[in-house]
C-alpha cells in the first residue's frame, strides 16, 4: 500500500506547536505514520517494538517519572530514547524541556516541539489530524454531495446527469463538496471522507454551458470541503424490460477501500426528477441508521394481511 507524508510545518501551524529545536527546515521533515507513541517502556528501556516513524509525546506522566529518577538514569533513558531517532519528541502542558532533552535532540538531529494543550487533549486532535492527512486514499470519477446531512456519492458513465443533478441539489439548499473527480479518504476502519482536488474545488462542468463556480453563484452555504460518505448512488439509463428494485428489500453494498457502503442503483430517464429522488434516497438511508426500514415493515404488514408468518413465508 502506498505511503503518504506530510511535513512537520504542517503539523506545526494546525496544532500551534512552539518550536524548540529543528535539525532543519520544518517543510523538509515529513512525517509518514500516522501513529503516535507515550514512551514509557522505552524510557524503561525496553526497546523491542520501537518504531522510529512515530512522533514521541511526552506528557506529566513521563516527566514526573524523569524527575523521580536519579538524574544520571533519567539522562541516560533520554539519551537512550533520543539515539533511536524518533520522527519527532513533542512535549505537553506547556512543560519545560527536562534535564538534558534539548541536547539529545541537537546531537541525534530530532526535531523537538512543545504544546500548551494538555497530553489527553493534544493526542486526540494529533490523531485525527494524522489519520485524515495520512490515510488510504483513492480518486474515484463521480460527484460527492451533502443531502440532508448525508454524503452522497454519485457515480455513473459521463453524460448520464451527475452534475446536472448536483446543481439541482445545490438549488435545493443541499452542498457540493467534489464535482468530477472526488478524492475518498479512509480515515479509520469505518469511515470514508470525500473531497475535491484543489484545482476544481467548487467548480462544477455542465455541458453546453461550461464551467460554474458554485460557490460564487450560490454562495458559501452551498459547498463544503469534506464530507463523510454515508450511501453511494449509481445512475445508469434506463432499460426496458430490465428488473429494478421496486420494494428495497435487497441491501447492496458498495466496496471502496475495504469499507462496505450502502449502494443503489437508480435508473435514468426523461421525466424523473432525480434530485427528489437522492432526497428521498439520503432521507431513507439515515432512517435506515437510525434502525427503521420501511421495506421491512411494508413486508411484515404485507404478511399480515395476508395472515402468513415468517415461517409460512420461507416455505
Amino acid at each position: 500500500m502506498e505511503k503518504y507524508s506530510i511535513s512537520l510545518e504542517d503539523i506545526i501551524n494546525e496544532h500551534a506547536l512552539t518550536e524548540v529545536y529543528l535539525p532543519t527546515a520544518a517543510s523538509e521533515i515529513m512525517i509518514t505514520s500516522p501513529e503516535i507513541n507515550r514512551p514509557g517502556l522505552p524510557l524503561c528501556g525496553f526497546f523491542e517494538l520501537f518504531d522510529s516513524e512515530r512522533i514521541q509525546i511526552f506528557g506529566r506522566a513521563e516527566v514526573q517519572y524523569l524527575i523521580e529518577k536519579p538524574e544520571e538514569e533519567a539522562k541516560a533513558a533520554i539519551d537512550a530514547l533520543l539515539a533511536m531517532h524518533p520522527a519527532a519528541v513533542i512535549v505537553t502542558s506547556g512543560m519545560d524541556i527536562p534535564l538534558n532533552m534539548l541536547e539529545c535532540a541537537k546531537k541525534y538531529e530530532v526535531p523537538l516541539l512543545s504544546a500548551a494543550e494538555r497530553t489527553s487533549e493534544f493526542m486526540a486532535a494529533m490523531i485525527a489530524y494524522l489519520n485524515v492527512q495520512l490515510a488510504p486514499r483513492l480518486t474515484r470519477h463521480g460527484v460527492l454531495v451533502e443531502v440532508y446531512g448525508e454524503g452522497v456519492l454519485i457515480l455513473g458513465d459521463s453524460g448520464v446527469g451527475k452534475s446536472e443533478t448536483a446543481i439541482e441539489l445545490v438549488k435545493r439548499g443541499h452542498r457540493l463538496i467534489a464535482d468530477d473527480a472526488v478524492e475518498i479518504k479512509r480515515v479509520s476502519a469505518k469511515s470514508l471522507v470525500g473531497s475535491a482536488p484543489e484545482i476544481i474545488r467548487h467548480y462544477v462542468e455542465l455541458r453546453g454551458i461550461g464551467i460554474v463556480d458554485v460557490r460564487r453563484l450560490f454562495g458559501m452555504g452551498a459547498v463544503k470541503l469534506t464530507e463523510k460518505i454515508d450511501l453511494v448512488v449509481t445512475l445508469e439509463p434506463w432499460v426496458q424490460g430490465k428488473m429494478y428494485d421496486r420494494l428495497g428489500m435487497e441491501s447492496e453494498t458498495t466496496e471502496i477501500l475495504g469499507i462496505h457502503v450502502p449502494s443503489l442503483t437508480i435508473p435514468v430517464r426523461p421525466g424523473r426528477n432525480l434530485a427528489v429522488v437522492l432526497e428521498i434516497a439520503a432521507m431513507n438511508n439515515r432512517q435506515k441508521k437510525m434502525g427503521y426500514n420501511t421495506a421491512e415493515e411494508f413486508n411484515k404488514r404485507l404478511m399480515g394481511q395476508f395472515g402468513m408468518n415468517e415461517t409460512d413465508k420461507n416455505r
